[in-house]
């Protein structure tokens, strides 16, 4: 095991925690306002001893420590307003995506792998937007696949004009397979390149480089070798904002056990069975007001600690536990206290790091929603689904709750969810809605009717009137309902499961975000199964081999 940084492509568990202490592939120097991520990938470094990474080209261990780069730049740096990526090798910035890694590759790890690395890009992109923290790509070198969707997730791109630099996305021509879709879907979305010039450029091999780069929008400005630091100099320069004093929060290591059954951590257990696993949140033991300085609470403050956990849990799930068909979600404790913490969000939500927080509670339910599991939220007496935690039962596919009213001599008092003005657009999801807007799409008057001032809490009955769950069975039907739901559920095709969860999930309108990942669950999951990519023959089996690949021509 390498340190905290242990991945897999399929036989090897993966452990997403690291620190920048561990980082092998990356630097990360922060001076004043500007931030400089280098890529300077370690070529033994990878997953396996199968392939090594040379010109930059990457596994999940370097996309994992990106990832934690970026948030730990929004928590532990946040006075920085610009960060600049660029490579620490020669002539490359980043030869994309290891091709001998996604050859030898297990199907559901090349796909969560994509997915991953595109929750990064999407971080990034959020940091720009919301956070004040302006990212941009220096690409001081040969840059294509994977490295040019690093690129395209900035705001800026700007690329050395040295003659033999370009910019491409060569997966088409080379390995018969998508260029992990979001590349594709930024070009037109994001960076408005004309679909003619994309359908080029996405097809030539070779790439693009200097003017004919910048006419065609796929950079915004190249720089000739003599003027390429001062350049990119001056643009930070002319970036970079000063910003007020801020308590920087050190994003200490999860409290993280493994078990024989799964994984504790301090609010949150994740145990699995056979085929199905229980994820169950915890409410905080206690309450306590934050200081006068919110960021003074720190990285173990319930709301930011619990979310770590949930995020890591949630990728714990894709890599490590591929069999697991359905998840049971419980959230259990006192409904109060969770509330409480609700309140503090709401009230501070302005604050920087109550806003960071709440961000990275939102990228945490993104995770969620695009996560190829099924999820039923269980509600019984004892739970807390209030608030944020609510958003957890609104992200599920189904919702059971006990109805125990005329039971409670037995259970004590009955099961209750709550609202708060949190689940009114604090947590968006990928298309922009909340998920208690598109639950209620069609029908926004009723919306307004369940705003938290006019029903602060929902017994089993009144939740189902509201539409709030999906199923209120009593106690003498809820082990039997609840056991064959799963049952159920974990006998049908995962396939089939995951392309009508992809598509249920998201009512409403379309957004490049929906698009990139929508288009990961269909077409990224279809083309990487079929023989013109990884068969005997296919591109991607065949690379780096004499052999020419063979398609098969029919088109579908």
């Amino acid at each position: 095991m390498k340190a905290e940084a242990v991945v897999r492509t399929g036989a090897t568990r993966v452990d997403a925690q690291t620190r920048p202490e561990l980082y092998r592939h990356w630097k990360l120097q922060v001076e004043g306002a500007v931030a400089r991520l280098t890529m300077d990938v370690k070529e033994d470094g990878g997953l396996s001893t199968d392939y090594a990474l040379k010109l930059n080209s990457y596994d999940l261990s370097v996309d994992i420590e990106l990832a934690d780069a970026v948030t730990r730049l929004r928590f532990e740096h946040p006075e920085v307003s610009v960060v600049v990526i660029t490579s620490g090798k020669e002539k490359v910035f980043c030869a994309g995506a290891n091709i001998f890694m996604l050859a030898g590759s297990t199907h559901p790890f090349k796909v969560n792998f994509c997915k991953f690395t595109n929750e990064t890009r999407v971080a990034m992109e959020e940091a720009s937007e919301e956070s004040g923290q302006f990212y941009l790509a220096a690409l001081n070198g040969v840059t294509s696949g994977g490295g040019y969707e690093l690129a395209l997730a900035c705001k800026e791109i700007h690329l050395i004009d040295d003659r033999a630099s370009t910019v491409s996305l060569p997966e088409i021509p080379f390995l018969g397979v998508l260029p992990g879709t979001g590349g594709l879907t930024r070009l037109v979305d994001k960076r408005h390149v004309r679909r003619d010039h994309a359908d080029i450029f996405s097809t030539l091999a070779e790439g693009v480089k200097g003017k004919r780069a910048v006419e065609w929008r796929l950079v915004d400005a190249v720089h000739p070798p003599t003027q390429w630091e001062g350049a990119i100099k001056e643009r930070l320069e002319a970036l970079t904002q000063t910003r007020e004093k801020r308590t920087p929060v050190p994003l200490e290591p999860l409290e993280k056990e493994q078990t024989a059954d799964g994984i504790r951590y301090r609010h949150l257990t994740l145990t699995t069975a056979q085929r199905v696993a229980r994820l169950t949140l915890h409410a905080p033991e206690d309450t306590a007001p934050l200081p006068e300085d919110p960021a003074q609470a720190g990285c173990r403050w319930y709301p930011l600690e619990l979310f770590r956990a949930l995020d890591d849990a949630l990728v714990e799930l894709r890599f490590n536990f591929e069999e697991i068909a359905v998840v049971e979600v419980r959230c259990e404790g006192d409904l109060e206290k969770v509330m409480a913490f609700d309140a503090q969000l709401q009230q501070h939500r302005e604050h920087w790091f109550v806003r960071e927080t709440l961000l990275l509670m939102r990228r945490t339910l993104k995770r969620m929603d695009v996560t190829a599991r099924t999820f039923f939220a269980l509600i019984e007496s004892g739970s807390c689904f209030g608030g944020f935690l609510f958003e957890l039962a609104l992200a599920a596919d189904r919702s059971y709750m006990l109805n125990d009213r005329d039971m409670m001599k037995d259970h004590g008092a009955p099961a209750h969810i709550a609202l708060s003005a949190l689940n009114d657009g604090a947590f968006p999801m990928g298309n922009g809605l909340s998920r208690l807007s598109q639950r209620f799409y069609d029908n926004p008057a009723h919306l307004r009717e369940l705003k938290a001032e006019t029903h602060p809490r929902f017994d089993a009955e009144q939740a189902l009137e509201a539409g709030l769950v999906t199923v209120a069975p009593d106690e003498l039907d809820w082990e039997d309902e609840v056991r064959l739901a799963i049952d159920e559920r974990a006998s049908l095709s995962p396939d089939a499961l995951t392309g009508m969860e992809a598509s249920l999930r998201f009512a409403g309108p379309e957004t490049m975000e929906t698009k990139i990942f929508g288009r990961l669950s269909a077409w990224q999951n279809w083309i990487f199964q079929r023989p013109n990519a990884t068969g005997e023959r296919g591109a991607l089996t065949l690379y780096g081999q004499p052999q020419s690949p063979e398609f098969d021509p029919r088109r579908t």
